[in-house]
């Protein structure tokens, strides 16, 4: 199943149940394109999660392209909107992994899916023949360490683990040791699920970082958030804090398939400034996707599959810098 099809896939609660249903609704009830049809939709917008500021772009945006294009048919709006949704959002699956080793922050709260997402991007990263090690830095929750040991026994990538309540960065430190040692391409920590506060999160990212920097000074570093997309604003909100005391540099927004709320990609890629990079449309590995603009806009809008639709695993594969 190509990228087109999964996302179409993913995006069908949103389809049938969010704002994509709704604006249908809308824009179907109107003979002619009036200033009611932009206040109708902007209010599904506000109301589908996708917040206010965006929602303001989406319909300054369609409403300068329909006068541009001199658009005068009611229902050439939907595929207008499909073309704007499109420009809003950006991201990709791009990781820079030039070095080796290079390494990979997964951060974000608990419940988010953040250790399913890391067993899931080691087994991507292992199928194109990357070696991976992962680390257990969360020693917050004996739980994470036990949950992060499965995956890595189920990818077949080694774990380098501390007891319950270990210093997070000396599990950092250890985890570094052994990816030189055994050389690997890719180092992927899993960091505490838990924001006290920005200080604490800060003060604890901080440690993690010079102790990388010190022992990777010149390693390919990605810092990735992992955000559940059934939380909607919330997310978004979430996004912020971690942006503020991280420096996240990519989002993975899990659980799409599960929500109506798949509007809150507009608000992530418009408030945020970071790119969303991969999402999770199920429950399988190959659920685990590239974030591509196209295909989310043309899952949104139930557009027609293309007959070229993109094989997922050479689309990633692609997509992955090389060492």
């Amino acid at each position: 199943m190509g990228i087109f099809s999964m996302f179409k896939k993913g995006l069908k609660k949103t389809r049938d149940e969010g704002i994509t249903a709704q604006m249908d609704q809308v824009i179907d009830s109107y003979e002619e394109i009036t200033d009611e049809l932009f206040d109708e939709l902007e209010e599904i917008l506000i109301m589908g999660d996708v917040g206010m500021p965006t929602a303001q772009r989406v319909i300054r945006d369609l409403k300068s392209k329909i006068e541009n294009d001199k658009i005068k048919d009611v229902k050439q709006v939907r595929e207008t909107m499909k073309d704007i949704v499109s420009g809003i959002v950006w991201g990709g699956s791009y990781l820079r992994l030039r070095t080796k080793p290079s390494i990979i922050l997964m951060i974000g709260v608990n419940g988010v899916g953040k250790t399913t997402t890391i067993g899931k991007l080691a087994m991507r990263l292992q199928a194109q023949n990357r070696k991976v090690i992962l680390g257990a830095a969360d020693t917050f929750r004996a739980a994470a360490i036990e949950q992060l040991q499965v995956w890595a026994d189920r990818a077949g990538v080694d774990l380098i683990k501390h007891a319950e309540g270990a210093d997070p960065a000396a599990v950092v430190y250890d985890t570094i040791q052994a990816g030189k040692a055994r050389n690997c391409d890719v180092i992927i920590i899993d960091t505490a699920g838990r924001l006290h506060n920005k200080k604490n999160l800060m003060d604890e990212l901080n440690k993690i970082s010079r102790v990388i920097d010190r022992e990777l000074p010149d390693a390919s570093k990605e810092i990735l958030l992992v955000l559940d997309a059934t939380t909607g604003q919330n997310a978004v909100n979430q996004a912020k804090d971690f942006k503020d005391a991280a420096g996240i540099t990519g989002i993975v927004l899990t659980k799409l398939d599960g929500t109506a709320k798949g509007g809150v990609v507009l608000a992530i890629n418009n408030e945020l400034d970071v790119p969303v990079k991969f999402v999770g449309v199920g429950e399988q590995i190959e659920d685990l996707q590239p974030f591509d603009a196209d295909a989310f806009a043309a899952g949104l809008f139930d557009a027609k599959v293309p007959e070229d639709d993109k094989d997922i695993t050479s689309f990633i594969t692609n997509d992955v810098g090389d060492n």
